[in-house]
């Protein structure tokens, strides 16, 4: 019954460290739990079976943890939790030559207050001076700071 105790205690601890690595990284809470839990089965056998037997429980549970860590690395374990897309969005760049102040468009999303707009053939992000500005509206170029392009609603008279 005992030895019973102890595997479970150490498994425990393993798949607490185990949690801790793939569903809560950065906590380290369960991570600690389960060094301590682990650590705390290795230490029931030194109490219950001795020496001897305790150096043999500690040496098997590093040696399988060490076993794991390795095989985990070499058989490519990780990749199935590695993010493999790629971000395509890109920064306003070199748009200085393409728009100029003034410049009407068209908002391709809605302005809260950031979103897209189109001007002409190019599509890029743009900023309202604070208003929502919803999607398929007019709008012009009222400063452009850098990559930052600031536009604002165009508002047509209907008498």
């Amino acid at each position: 019954m005992d030895w019973i105790i102890i595997g479970l205690l150490i498994l425990a601890g393993i798949g607490l460290i185990i949690i801790e690595i793939v569903f809560v990284p950065g906590t380290t809470i369960v991570g600690i739990a389960g060094f301590l839990v682990g650590g705390y089965g290795i230490y029931h056998s030194y109490e219950l079976f001795g020496t001897m037997t305790g150096h043999w429980v500690l040496a098997a549970s590093v040696t399988v943890g060490v076993c794991a860590i390795v095989y985990s690395f070499k058989s490519n374990t990780w990749s199935r939790f590695a993010l493999k897309g790629s971000i395509q969005s890109k920064v306003n760049e070199n748009l200085g030559s393409t728009l100029v102040l003034g410049q009407e468009g068209v908002t391709r999303s809605s302005l809260k207050p950031i979103g897209k707009a189109d001007f002409g053939d190019v599509v890029v992000e743009v900023r309202s001076s604070g208003q929502f500005v919803e999607e398929n509206k007019a709008i012009k170029i009222a400063k452009m700071d850098g990559n930052k392009i600031y536009v604002e609603l165009i508002i047509t008279n209907k008498i």
